[in-house]
């Protein structure tokens, strides 16, 4: 059973990782995909993916654009409604990190976290909110993080603004679940990806290892899965919550 059949879904940040593997879980269960991607180096991959998706059986287009830009998301809103109607689902996936202690952290390392995790948020969330109120339902899904909720050394720009999420992902779903718009939040636990290539080698894997009570580092699937049930009517009764998905590091 196809759980997003013809629904419409925009996925930031999509063309590596987690994103990717949002994109694809959706496109499985029927969802036609608008996803984002930000720098020429990425285009050749987003290009792959949008084929990937396409021989799904679905419809499927990247746009190069960037969510931290607020009127670039207002552009891009804007033609995923011309080229495919209306907007269901929008996973507000776009993100970076710049790991740094506070001492040495500079505005501009700040300013850029801030930008394209949390600003990027509002930006899209503003956006396609008024497609959904005209159609009377949506599901906005923000990728947070678990270091959003237990904070970590090195990492106060990124934890900062994955928390801010979490307050805005719940503010929204006061703000619209009167309009049948659902928000929720996702905040994964240690996903192997590129952006954490670096804790999966040698003492630094064993060390965030022996904190995870599942003994492993996670997969994207596993956060696509997660947002899949966000998305479909599965989760129906569902809005305003952060779904840990961490292999229990969380508790």
């Amino acid at each position: 059973m196809k759980l997003l059949d013809n629904k419409v879904a925009i996925v930031t940040g999509a063309a590596r990782g987690i994103g990717e593997a949002i994109a694809v879980k959706l496109a499985e269960h029927g969802a036609h995909i608008a996803f984002t991607y930000v720098s020429d180096s990425s285009a050749d991959k987003a290009a792959a993916l949008e084929q990937k998706l396409v021989s799904l059986g679905v419809k499927a287009k990247a746009y190069k654009s960037n969510a931290a830009d607020f009127a670039a998301s207002e552009t891009f809103v804007n033609d995923v409604l011309k080229e495919f109607g209306n907007i269901d689902v929008c996973v507000n996936n776009a993100g970076i990190s710049k790991d740094n202690l506070l001492l040495r952290m500079s505005q501009e390392q700040w300013d850029d976290v801030m930008n394209v995790n949390l600003k990027s948020v509002f930006n899209m969330t503003k956006q396609v909110i008024r497609p959904m109120m005209k159609a009377k339902k949506g599901s906005i899904i923000n990728m947070s993080s678990i270091i959003g909720i237990r904070g970590n050394a090195g990492q106060s720009s990124y934890a900062a603004s994955k928390a801010g999420i979490i307050g805005f992902t719940k503010s929204i779903a006061h703000e619209l679940g009167s309009r049948n718009i659902r928000c929720n939040a996702i905040a994964p636990g240690f996903i192997e990806t590129d952006m954490t290539h670096y804790l999966q080698d040698g003492d630094a894997s064993k060390t965030f290892l022996e904190k995870i009570p599942l003994g492993r580092f996670g997969q994207g699937e596993e956060i696509a899965n997660t947002t899949l049930f966000l998305a479909s009517d599965m989760s129906s009764y569902v809005t305003g919550q952060v779904l840990s998905v961490c292999g229990g590091l969380n508790i």
